[in-house]
């Protein structure tokens, strides 16, 4: 097959990039290897093994009445509890996210408040989660209350940043055109920027939910939740069956709100 002269030409000048593909190449090996000596002995023990068949068998066959039962400190109870500290959470990030995000926005506010806004909400995004919940279980104690403190703050530095984004991409002409017919600053956000917004507002919302509802769980492990600390006690007491009963209850909700969420995310967005 024979090409023209303009396609041979803009392949002899097509971007060179194998040097930087072997170089990259060459680095990750390289730290690779660096890595290595920091794992110390042997990375599988027979414990380790022994506990991980123990722990398959207590999937296998769980402990029936804690995965069924609706009693206090059962899953069902535990998962209830823990979806809803997520949502509580989520929902505190989104009400604190929404003015942030406008006053984040450089097409809106003014640039030096825009800068003060990305800054605090960057100091945010960079506290370490467990430092966080670890706080609040200072200020509050512990409990599920110190975990939908800290999931609330955590969860404003991400959900405002994608808000802020939605924000930045608004189409301003049709604030421009309102602006033309007089509407007030009431009709602008009614008609103007709320049906721009609502649609990524939520579906980011859900998205940051999702991930909460795993965070709700890890906090157990310091205290700050019921479910991630029940699962804590069950393997440190050697109670496989009832660590079964817990991650069975974990992996069903867990499946449920993504398949539930990213479905109503895809309505949102695409109709």
């Amino acid at each position: 097959m024979d090409y023209s002269p303009e396609v041979l030409q803009s392949y002899e000048n097509r971007p060179k990039t194998l040097v930087l593909k072997l170089g990259i190449t060459v680095g990750i090996l390289f730290l690779f290897m660096w890595s290595i000596p920091a794992f110390e002995g042997p990375l599988v023990s027979a414990s380790g093994l022994d506990i991980v068949t123990r722990m398959f068998r207590g999937l296998i066959n769980p402990t029936w009445d804690k995965l069924f039962s609706l009693q206090t400190f059962h899953v069902p109870y535990l998962m209830y509890e823990t979806v809803m500290v997520a949502f509580l959470g989520t929902l505190i990030g989104t009400l604190v996210a929404i003015p942030l995000s406008f006053l984040g926005s450089r097409n809106i506010t003014n640039s030096v408040i825009a800068f003060l806004v990305t800054v605090v909400v960057v100091l945010i995004r960079t506290m370490p989660f467990f430092v966080i919940g670890l706080i609040y279980i200072r200020v509050v104690g512990p409990g599920v209350f110190a975990g939908v403190l800290t999931i609330g703050f955590t969860s404003t530095g991400m959900i405002t940043k994608l808000y802020t984004e939605s924000v930045e991409d608004m189409d301003k002409g049709i604030l421009e055109a309102l602006d033309s017919t007089g509407a007030t600053a009431v009709q602008k956000l009614r008609v103007g920027i709320v049906p721009q917004l609502f649609a990524n507002f939520v579906s980011h919302s859900l998205y940051r939910f999702d991930i909460n509802v795993r965070n709700a769980i890890i906090l157990g492990l310091i205290s700050a939740g019921r479910l991630g600390f029940e699962l804590q006690a069950a393997i440190g007491n050697f109670r496989y069956r009832d660590a079964g009963a817990y991650l069975w209850g974990i992996i069903l909700v867990v499946m449920v709100i993504e398949f539930a969420s990213a479905n109503l995310r895809k309505r949102l967005i695409y109709g």
